[in-house]
């Protein structure tokens, strides 16, 4: 948390600043948090809106992800908007007061990855609640300037933490080149499944296609505008009729899946659905290694594709949210606020699923 995740926990006082610590497996404890000091390009801002991740439940569950182990406390979030309560000297497009959405991740900007545009691939990325950086469930944050992005009136800060999920749907469909032409299939309806669904809508798809394992799932994308909606199973005997099903309920070529749960059903599915020509891309991270028809699919000239977070996302998120071609509101289904017995509630409710799509911290 704040300016890369620099921070250190504090000795409890009256008007400390307090965050929600990783401690262990399974536990979770607010604590005081020190914040750094405000850089010349930093901005200090008051928490209002957190949401929880699929990431940070893994985290609580495992203390891990891939490589990145939490090896000592931790402050988890990262999907978050708050609003400015002190500016460094060198930052002139914000001001006290400001509403503001938080892009979590800082780049090195010196590195060939960064200077060639792909900052989200930079090595040195210091990035909310991915060990060792500090996350954002906490009163107040020290952030970079830059990485902080003005709220339009009619955006609410809910909303604006909504744009770090919304993120990965849009990099996807700018990665997997939906557009106004495209036929798109969606893998997964969970939360980054819905949000890409939305933002293919906001792309111009003319036709989306949702598969997934949950009737409630499926229900909620109809809901959100999803064309037709197909109910797979986990089983790999299942593909080929399943592939039947999705063409069908597609009634015509699929031109771009997008794989949003990340299994090797679900990525066989993608490729073998995709019409010869076509591009899949691959969005979820269920399994490390899958076991896929990549020999099919090459000789289809389907291109596959992979997203790792996002990249100049905010400003075109923010588009979308004000102009109304993505309402975000319906995915947040639960709300709590920041205390001890909250924070535990509103991650098992998380980690629960079910009825629970995103839930989201109100500090």
């Amino acid at each position: 948390m704040g300016k890369g995740g620099k921070g250190e926990a504090a000795a409890g006082g009256e008007g400390e600043n307090m965050a929600a610590w990783l401690v262990a497996k399974n536990t979770l404890k607010i604590m005081p948090f020190k914040l750094p000091p405000l850089g010349p390009y930093d901005v200090r801002v008051r928490m209002k809106a957190v949401g929880i991740c699929g990431s940070d439940v893994h985290y609580l569950k495992e203390m891990r992800i891939a490589h990145f182990v939490v090896k000592e406390p931790m402050v988890i979030g990262h999907e978050c908007a708050g609003i400015i309560e002190e500016v460094g000297g060198g930052v002139k497009h914000l001001a006290v007061g400001d509403r503001v959405a938080l892009e979590p991740g800082i780049s090195c900007w010196r590195c060939r990855h960064c200077k060639g545009g792909r900052y989200n691939l930079c090595d040195d990325m210091k990035f909310f609640a991915t060990p060792p950086y500090h996350g954002s469930l906490a009163d107040q944050i020290v952030h970079p300037g830059d990485l902080c992005f003005k709220l339009p009136d009619n955006v609410s800060l809910e909303e604006g933490a909504m744009c770090e999920p919304l993120s990965v749907g849009v990099h996807a469909c700018r990665r997997a080149d939906v557009g106004a032409e495209k036929k798109v299939l969606i893998m997964g309806a969970g939360p980054i499944g819905l949000v890409t669904m939305l933002s293919a809508r906001a792309f111009g798809a003319p036709r989306i296609v949702i598969a997934d394992v949950d009737d409630h799932r499926l229900s909620v994308a109809k809901s959100l505008g999803a064309d037709a909606t197909v109910k797979v199973s986990g089983d790999t005997e299942d593909l080929a009729g399943e592939i039947e099903r999705i063409q069908a309920a597609m009634g015509d070529d699929i031109d771009v899946s997008l794989d949003c749960a990340g299994f090797s059903k679900t990525m066989s599915t993608a490729l073998e659905a995709t019409r010869p020509g076509g591009r899949v891309c691959l969005v979820g991270m269920g399994h490390n290694e899958m076991t896929v028809p990549l020999t099919s699919a090459a000789i289809r000239e389907v291109d596959v594709v992979g997203i790792f977070r996002y990249k100049d996302t905010w400003p075109l998120c923010l588009d979308f949210l004000r102009s109304g071609k993505i309402d975000v509101k319906p995915l947040i289904t639960h709300r709590f606020g920041f205390s001890q017995g909250e924070v535990e509630e509103a991650f098992q409710v998380s980690a629960r699923g079910r009825d629970a799509i995103k839930v989201m911290f109100n500090l």
